[in-house]
């Protein structure tokens, strides 16, 4: 059953599946996860699959899913790509499949991701050069996104500060430097026809994406991983105006809920007009739903 979009009211293209369905939770991301929780003051505990289609069918929300693959970086397992795709195929009325490959895995991750796309159904990639520990440019990654900027894919790209490894002794390792913004422009001019979403609102970078946002066609900003509340009155602006069509709705789910999300958005002052575009007539264009 594809996605109705006259049934539902938003598209969150921010969705994390933390924990396998039939693996057991990872011993060292497990200690990412209890700082991060305590971070967003979320729940530790983090829902499996088919509870995270549950929560966003009963709202009417489709959501784009993912892993984060950081084995190289951090040593944690991560959950299977294929596991997300098999998910995704049965409960496609909302859940919209995205893959996540460490770039250190170079040309056979460009093989898993050619796979993912031709035979699973894949349909855009998830990257956290953070967690990952690399450059966003560095050159072993360009295989995968040769990949991708051949389908002519979306490829969402960590930005700005994590909630991973935050409070941490020495952070559990992890290098902000790699979540600048300006470091994907390399990416963005290299592959043009790579859609690249930048996460979050890039604090403490913010004017960095959205100076990307308005000079590469090809690049657009999820507003995930903050409550609009927080968000810096220049991102309020530009949505409002010269990015009205480059915004796109992002809870960063479990850490955020979509309801709490949106019911924030309302009250922050983007206009009337330009709150559905957010929320859903964007990523629609962007995901190539209609």
């Amino acid at each position: 059953m594809p996605i109705d979009l006259t049934k539902i009211t938003a598209i969150d293209v921010h969705v994390h599946a933390e924990v396998s369905c039939h693996d057991p939770e990872d011993p060292v991301m497990g200690q990412f996860f209890d700082a991060a929780s305590s971070y967003f003051k979320a729940p530790r505990e983090r829902p499996k699959m088919p509870e995270i289609a549950q929560i966003y069918r009963e709202q009417n929300i489709a959501f784009c899913l993912f892993t984060v693959d950081c084995e190289a970086g951090i040593g944690a397992k991560r959950v299977s790509n294929y596991e997300i795709a098999e998910f995704a195929a049965k409960n496609d009325d909302v859940c919209i499949p995205f893959a996540s490959i460490d770039p250190h895995k170079g040309k056979y991750g460009a093989r898993e991701a050619r796979d993912l796309i031709e035979n699973h159904g894949v349909k855009g990639f998830k990257f956290h050069h953070i967690c990952q520990n690399i450059h966003p440019a560095e050159q072993v990654g360009y295989a995968i996104y040769e990949v991708i900027n051949h389908y002519k894919l979306p490829a969402i790209f960590h930005t700005g500060h994590s909630g991973m490894g935050t409070g941490m002794r020495g952070g559990g390792g992890i290098r902000l430097k790699y979540g600048q913004p300006m470091l994907v422009d390399d990416v963005a001019v290299d592959f043009p026809d790579m859609k690249i979403i930048l996460a979050h609102p890039s604090w403490p970078w913010v004017d960095e994406s959205l100076s990307m946002a308005l000079h590469k066609n090809n690049v657009y900003i999820d507003l995930s991983g903050w409550s609009p509340k927080y968000f810096q009155p220049q991102i309020i602006q530009y949505a409002n105006t010269q990015l009205k069509k480059k915004m796109l709705f992002g809870s960063d789910f479990p850490l955020i809920r979509p309801d709490k999300w949106l019911d924030a958005a309302r009250q922050v002052g983007f206009r009337d007009d330009v709150l559905p575009g957010i929320m859903k007539d964007n990523a629609v264009k962007l995901l190539g739903l209609a």
